[in-house]
């Protein structure tokens, strides 16, 4: 097992230097340049002051100068910050002003983010520019310390490293409640621990052809990109626009010959959707892991019954607990689309406790919430001593210990594995009743005519107090209706927990990362309450 998450590039770029690593349009880097690379930033970014747990900020879209970054900064013993292009430059200047960076890497970025690279540049003295892309940055005055040519005449000799395994390699920023982004912390030895597991338990080598679909800022990253490199395999890069052409998705997929596929649920939900899938696809594939939201078991029947020469697999965890915390890989095609499937066993190293409000373990069969514990729990938020301390606590059982809430209900099953409820936060009340709003969504994922469906609530100030919205997405083809849905729901559900509000998309907002963005959904509800009104 490596220390640090760098040596695994390092350790093959010795053994098969001219293995190829990294495939991005058309572009194919070798493990051997992929080191030699990294090797010159890092030199470079050390030349210039950058020291130990030093924050590097990187504004770059998906590419192998990012993946070269992001290495690079590793091996000064810094930390990796990543940014999201798409994201508003205001989001990522309050990223920038809590991490407090020192540097930022940039390439790659329009017009819309350069007054963002200015400002940073100004922001405060200490924090330094650079411009690793092959195209001038077409911004006059602004002061750049070092440009992509300058590395490349930089010695591509290994630099000593200080950090050990326990030492921060990267802060991923997720939404705050509170309206500014927190920053995880994650260890080295974190990433390795979830890195160890997923490739031996998914028996990956040096033949395997990964997909590289989440976005580099998106904690699932991070094992596309060490499971590749620590079995030696093809890391493929996936354009993010293709997540809206399933078609041509699914001709990269055959093209490029993928033995994994890894992704949220999204992406294989509107893949069934436009029915991208053809019987018996996809030779080549393995194995297709699906992590970050539920995978209605309608869509999982969809692929299964396509590609029954794979193995699929349900992985769960929150980024505080690093990548993925649970596993079940299916045994079989369901026969039930409305059958829940659990999110499964712990990872190596990995525990879950489902407990009740007095944190006493809760009876098998009954709800409580979702806590986790193990190597893969993140030290905690960048420079947040009180959110850190009310989201990681004492493990009751051994109070030496800590265990991550996760906001998540859950039960363990008859069959001993454990099953997810929906969010904490996600019980309403509405006349008078305590709601679930999974348990709706679980209903409406038996509702053939649907491709996708969402549930929120949004405040009134009737008597109802919560008002239950339904989002859906028809299957294309199919006629339906709000009427008709009411009813069919009616045949599972009290009508107390029936939908008063209905919503048709032709798709989803979509964050960041892939998932439903549900504030938005919630405020697409309100505004039409509002306009009703």
């Amino acid at each position: 097992m490596v220390t640090l998450l760098q040596e695994y590039v390092t350790r093959q770029a010795v053994a098969h230097p001219h293995r190829v690593a990294v495939v991005h349009s058309g572009t194919r880097l070798t493990y051997g340049e992929l080191e030699r690379r990294s090797n010159q930033l890092a030199r470079q970014l050390r030349t210039l002051g950058c020291r130990r747990g030093d924050r590097v900020a990187v504004l770059m879209p998906k590419s192998p100068i990012a993946i070269i970054s992001l290495l690079a900064i590793y091996k000064t013993d810094a930390i990796y910050v990543p940014l999201d292009p798409a994201c508003p430059a205001p989001r990522l200047g309050m990223i920038l002003e809590s991490c407090e960076n020192t540097w930022l890497l940039a390439a790659g970025v329009d017009q819309s983010h350069v007054q963002l690279l200015a400002l940073e540049a100004d922001r405060k003295p200490g924090t330094r520019l650079a411009w690793l892309d092959p195209r001038p940055l077409q911004v006059d005055d602004m002061d750049v310390a070092f440009t992509l040519g300058d590395v490349e005449q930089c010695s591509a000799e290994p630099l000593p490293y200080e950090n050990g395994a326990d030492d921060p390699a990267h802060i991923l920023f997720t939404s705050g409640s509170t309206g500014a982004p927190k920053g995880v912390v994650i260890t080295h030895a974190n990433v390795i621990r979830f890195v160890e597991w997923g490739v031996s338990y998914f028996d990956m080598d040096s033949s395997d052809r990964v997909s590289g679909h989440p976005p580099l800022h998106f904690d699932l990253s991070f094992f596309d990109l060490f499971g590749s490199f620590a079995a030696g395999a093809e890391l493929h890069l996936i354009p993010p626009e293709l997540t809206l052409m399933p078609n041509k998705l699914a001709d990269l997929m055959r093209s490029a010959r993928l033995t994994q596929w890894f992704s949220v649920p999204a992406v294989l939900n509107y893949m069934a959707r436009f029915d991208a899938v053809r019987d018996g696809d996809f030779p080549a594939l393995k194995r297709l892991l699906w992590c970050g939201e539920v995978l209605p078991t309608s869509t999982l029947i969809h692929w299964m019954r396509r590609l029954p020469h794979v193995t699929f697999t349900n992985l769960y965890g929150p980024t505080e607990a690093t990548i993925a915390s649970s596993y079940y890989t299916v045994p079989e095609c369901p026969t039930d689309p409305g059958a829940a499937l659990p999110i499964g066993a712990p990872c190596d190293g990995e525990e879950l406790l489902v407990m009740d409000d007095t944190l006493s373990p809760a009876a098998p069969g009954t709800v409580g919430d979702l806590y986790i514990g193990g190597v893969g729990l993140s030290p905690g938020y960048w420079r947040d001593r009180e959110r850190t301390a009310a989201a990681f606590v004492p493990n009751p059982q051994r109070p030496t210990e800590r265990i991550y809430k996760t906001g998540d209900l859950a039960m363990f099953g008859d069959d001993g594995l454990v099953y997810f409820l929906g969010r904490a936060d996600s019980q309403i009340k509405s006349r008078g009743y305590r709601i679930e709003l999974g348990e709706i969504e679980h209903a409406l994922n038996r509702i053939s005519e649907l491709a996708e469906s969402a549930v929120v609530a949004i405040e009134t100030s009737g008597f109802e107090g919560s008002a239950i919205c339904c989002a859906y997405v028809p299957k294309p083809g199919t006629q339906t209706s709000p009427g008709a849905l009411r009813q069919a729901l009616g045949t599972q559900l009290p009508g107390y927990m029936l939908p008063a509000r209905w919503m048709a998309l032709e798709q989803f907002p979509r964050n960041a990362n892939g998932k439903i963005d549900r504030p938005r959904l919630r405020e697409a509800f309100a505004a039409s309450h509002a306009q009703a009104s």
